[in-house]
């Protein structure tokens, strides 16, 4: 191993002043030193953090690294002791490996089919255009987050899951307290443990009286409520809090750059190559982990067996050696391939879904909107901070000609 080699010394919990779409300097600059790094985790542990979008990709196709929840041992943001990580309860398949991850994937691969989704269209449509009205009889402002962002999705995935609408609220509240990277332990625990009565709750009912979703669909198999419990957990916050940080980042991005806002509006035609854009630029999931199960070598240095591996999306997702400009955000972009969904086995199993409520919702908003833009300053927007899950914009005041 090279002495030379670049050591990340801490995780950077802050983006650079006035650069809210950027990935934090830190880890830039140690892209630009190679696309591997030394990490030290504050427990002592010698840990990597991976940058590139080469080795990036790699390590998520290579089964050497696991995801599992147990191997998780080391934090890249606190010390934790001698505690010891459990493993991931049944069904929360994002934190296991094959064959446990494929045995509870399996089931809902069929459910997330590009055909299926374009199903869903109508459906996402409708959703879109009852918020926008909202919106515009409410008078000339709103907080995009509240009135628009956080509601579409949270309706979509509620309505493909089976969630009762009155519930749709309270489970939108629960959510953001667990996974807005801004609440005390307690606070956290109390939301999660709230949000797992309530679905243990939702899967009886279900078994019950089933109805036409996909949770109901899913009682006629060999699975157990713990195990449906847990599908339904990951399901639910990855397919609300995901897709409602991209369309408030995502507009908000678009805002910042009037040019490329130009383009999109004077041709629809560019909707699918902007939705893919926008999902390379703000790489709102950021950060994952992997441990090493055996000596892996990667990037020209041996991972250790045991070691944890930190994989930062949005750096390799700016990569200059694999995008021409990468810190360009730039809708007619020949150079795709981003890797905001991930990569292998655990790519985004919700991937498509995501792809048809950016692609409807995004031009609805501005097409509805002509004169759409920011009611405060640009550096005035609060923005998610760099702990919680998935970054985005926790409000983003617009306002538009009545």
């Amino acid at each position: 191993m090279s002495d030379s080699l670049h050591t990340v010394t801490t995780m950077p919990t802050a983006r650079q002043s006035g650069c809210p779409f950027d990935p934090p300097k830190e880890l830039t600059e140690a892209r630009e030193h190679g696309p591997i790094s030394r990490f030290p985790f504050p427990d002592g542990h010698e840990g990597w953090i991976v940058t590139g979008f080469d080795l990036v990709r790699a390590v998520l196709a290579d089964p050497r690294f696991s995801s599992r929840k147990e191997f998780m041992r080391h934090h890249p943001l606190v010390d934790l002791g001698d505690f010891e990580v459990p493993p991931a309860p049944p069904g929360e398949f994002l934190l296991m490996d094959d064959p446990q991850h494929s045995r509870y994937r399996k089931p809902l691969v069929g459910t997330f089919t590009v055909r299926r989704m374009r199903l869903l269209t109508e459906r996402v449509e409708q959703i879109t255009a009852e918020h926008l009205d909202a919106m515009e009889q409410a008078g000339s402002s709103a907080d995009l987050v509240t009135a628009f962002a956080k509601p579409i999705p949270a309706i979509v995935i509620c309505e493909l899951l089976g969630v009762p609408y009155e519930d749709r609220d309270s489970f939108q509240e629960q959510i953001d307290t667990f996974l807005g990277g801004e609440t005390s332990d307690e606070e956290l625990i109390a939301a999660y443990t709230a949000t797992q009565e309530y679905l243990a709750r939702l899967v009886a009912a279900k078994r019950a009286n089933p109805t036409d979703d996909l949770l109901s669909d899913l009682t006629d198999s060999d699975l157990t409520d713990e195990e449906l419990r847990g599908m339904a957990l990951i399901l639910l916050s990855a397919g609300f809090d995901t897709t409602a940080n991209m369309l408030a980042l995502g507009t908000f991005a678009l805002l910042q750059n009037p040019a490329q806002l130009a383009a999109l509006r004077a041709d629809p035609a560019l909707t699918d190559k902007a939705v893919e854009e926008l999902l390379r630029y703000l790489s709102v999931a950021k950060t994952f982990m992997r441990t090493a199960l055996e000596d892996v070598e990667l990037g020209g240095h041996t991972i250790k067996a045991g070691t944890t591996v930190i994989l930062s999306y949005h750096t390799a997702n700016r990569d200059p050696e694999r995008f021409t400009d990468p810190h360009v955000l730039d809708l007619a972009r020949q150079d795709g391939g981003h890797l905001a969904f991930g990569h292998g086995i655990h790519q985004c199993l919700g991937q498509q879904l995501a792809r048809v409520e950016l692609r409807v919702a995004l031009p609805a908003l501005l097409d509805r909107f002509p004169a759409l833009r920011l009611a405060v300053p640009a550096e005035e927007v609060a923005l998610r901070p760099e702990t919680a899950d998935i970054y985005g914009v926790k409000s983003l005041p617009v306002t538009w000609d009545a």
